[in-house]
């Protein structure tokens, strides 16, 4: 799948060649969560073998481009993937599957779809076998989210391009108990998310009051992991260390997640899983695919602008 974005950002920019991000290979559950108090008993809340961190990642600061500033966990030396996770910035600008957490970004593409991505609201593009994309700031102001790449099949590599988009007030939520749940893919506390997903994949925004607590089942079969925006908690066992902000907390194998906010302060952090693809990942800057021919060949279509570039020689972004 095959994707090319150019982009404009006043103070976060990324250099590609030709002024385009090229990726071809873009990337793009179901039970109840439980919650209670910290008064609770020590138990494993229902589950028969609760994930524990096994990994722990700082998503530090870093320049890109000019004068960008990038806190990428996955897809640095210490953590090159996570099946079928290829990458996840937290980014004050701009990508795909993205969730701004504050501000917004205007988007175009040579199909002539464009739009713009405010606060709370997520685009989840599929570029497939090939689209070019334009993407910048909407505001003066702080524009900040997540952007997390997935990996697609070999099978749904080279499918036609498509975004969904959800607003802010239409993503599902529940509260209960100091416990508080957005649902962007998959289902948590018996809320569905409509976005569909070709690698079956969950992401849930978590906000714990203080002294909350919660268990949230996780597939057996998916890996996991979470990143926290904002706070900080006690993940995986109860006699853990307090993990901070901006880390990135690789989950083992298990059927579900216990968290603890013991602090007097919201904890606020995203859980993603997804199902692994088991497939081999071949990649070349932005370009990723499974065989080292298929990058070549991605390479050039999009430098003779054919199968699926065929506008790249013309269209220019008009923001």
């Amino acid at each position: 799948m095959r994707l090319s974005i150019h982009y404009k950002v006043l103070f976060h920019r990324r250099k590609a060649p030709k002024s385009h991000f090229q990726n071809r290979a873009f990337y793009c559950t179901t039970r109840f969560i439980t919650y209670s108090n910290m008064s609770g008993s020590e138990t494993n809340c229902g589950f028969d073998n609760p994930r524990s961190v096994v990994k722990k990642v700082l998503a530090e600061s870093q320049r890109e481009g000019d004068g960008a500033t990038v806190r990428r966990s996955i897809g640095r030396p210490g953590l090159r993937n996570l099946d079928p996770f290829l990458m996840l910035d937290e980014f004050e600008g701009f990508e795909t599957v993205t969730y701004m957490l504050e501000g917004a970004f205007t988007h175009q593409d040579f199909a002539g779809h464009k739009g713009t991505i405010r606060t709370g609201d997520v685009q989840w593009m599929t570029a497939g076998r090939g689209i070019i994309h334009s993407e910048m700031p909407a505001t003066a102001g702080v524009n900040r989210g997540l952007q997390l790449w997935i990996n697609l099949s070999s099978k749904d590599k080279m499918i036609e391009p498509r975004y969904q988009e959800l607003l802010s007030e239409d993503i599902g939520r529940a509260e209960k108990e100091g416990v508080e749940v957005k649902v962007i893919a998959g289902e948590a506390m018996g809320v569905q998310s409509p976005v569909y997903t070709r690698t079956p994949t969950m992401y849930l925004d978590f906000t714990l009051q203080p002294r909350a607590h919660l268990s949230q089942p996780i597939p057996e079969s998916y890996n996991s992991f979470v990143y926290i925006v904002e706070g900080e908690g006690v993940f995986g066992l109860r006699n853990s260390s307090l993990v901070l902000a901006h880390h990135c907390l690789v989950l083992g194998p298990g059927d579900g997640l216990i968290v603890w906010n013991q602090s007097s302060s919201i904890l606020r952090f995203v859980l993603i899983g997804g199902q692994p693809l088991n497939e081999p990942v071949v990649q070349y800057g932005p370009f990723v695919m499974n065989t080292q021919a298929e990058i070549e060949k991605t390479f050039e279509d999009y430098q003779l602008c054919k199968n699926g570039f065929e506008v790249a020689a013309y269209w220019r972004s008009q923001q």
